[in-house]
């Protein structure tokens, strides 16, 4: 692939990459910031069950296409870097485009695997509930831990876009490759949170991220340590 055709490419995946990312981020954001804690309210609760039915399945199809398109363009980015233009992953850039790349990948897995499943689930009660019927019996807990999976991404969002930002516009945050100690440190921390997500139970898992404002306030925080530590690790 010539020089000219290289950049097109790269700059076709940027493209898509972006167009995607809004489109995925935007609707996590609308459901983590409007719509769970509008359905909290009294007005809310009465529409819930309208909502879940007539506009939910639509936001969902853009949410995890979104997510989907995002994912691959993402590692077609990742991989022409490394496989067709020859930058090692011992490359600081390389540390900080991975840090956002994987955090990114753990947020659409989480998509795919955790929250959609549970959201047909939680769809298909409300259309049996509407149409007479009786309320799948496991369709609440599912709805509580998509609800959850959902909160963890929005906190892992803020990190993500700090570090692939970082990638190309904060080139003194790594200047050396990503060694073993910062892998390992990274690993530790980002699979905390996702085990919560996955696994936690009771108030443990609901704090902070009960609220938008503890939701967001714990991803500065994901951030900023993850900042930490790769800087004194790879600076």
């Amino acid at each position: 692939m010539d020089g000219a055709t290289m950049e097109y490419w790269l700059f076709l995946n940027r493209w898509l990459h972006f167009l995607a990312g809004i489109t995925w981020i935007g609707i996590l954001y609308y459901f983590n910031f409007v719509q769970t804690p509008f359905f909290a309210t009294e007005l809310g609760g009465q529409a819930r069950s309208p909502v879940v039915r007539g506009l939910v399945p639509n936001a969902m199809w853009w949410f995890r296409w979104g997510a989907m398109v995002t994912f691959i363009t993402g590692w077609l980015i990742i991989l022409t870097r490394w496989g067709h233009q020859g930058v090692p992953l011992s490359d600081p850039y390389m540390t900080r485009i991975l840090t956002g790349g994987l955090m990114g990948s753990v947020m659409w897995a989480n998509v795919w695997f955790v929250i959609w499943p549970a959201q047909k689930l939680v769809i298909e009660s409300a259309n049996r509930v509407a149409g007479g019927g009786q309320a799948i019996p496991e369709a609440a807990a599912r709805g509580a831990r998509s609800g959850l999976a959902s909160r963890t991404n929005t906190l892992l969002s803020i990190g993500m876009l700090f570090f692939m930002a970082a990638a190309s516009h904060l080139t003194t945050l790594a200047t050396a490759g990503g060694n073993a100690a910062y892998w390992c440190l990274f690993v530790l921390l980002v699979g905390a949170v996702e085990a919560n997500a996955l696994i936690g139970s009771g108030q443990s898992r609901q704090k902070p991220l009960a609220t938008v404002s503890g939701t967001i306030h714990a991803g500065i925080a994901v951030a900023v340590l993850l900042f930490i530590i790769m800087k004194v690790t790879t600076g």
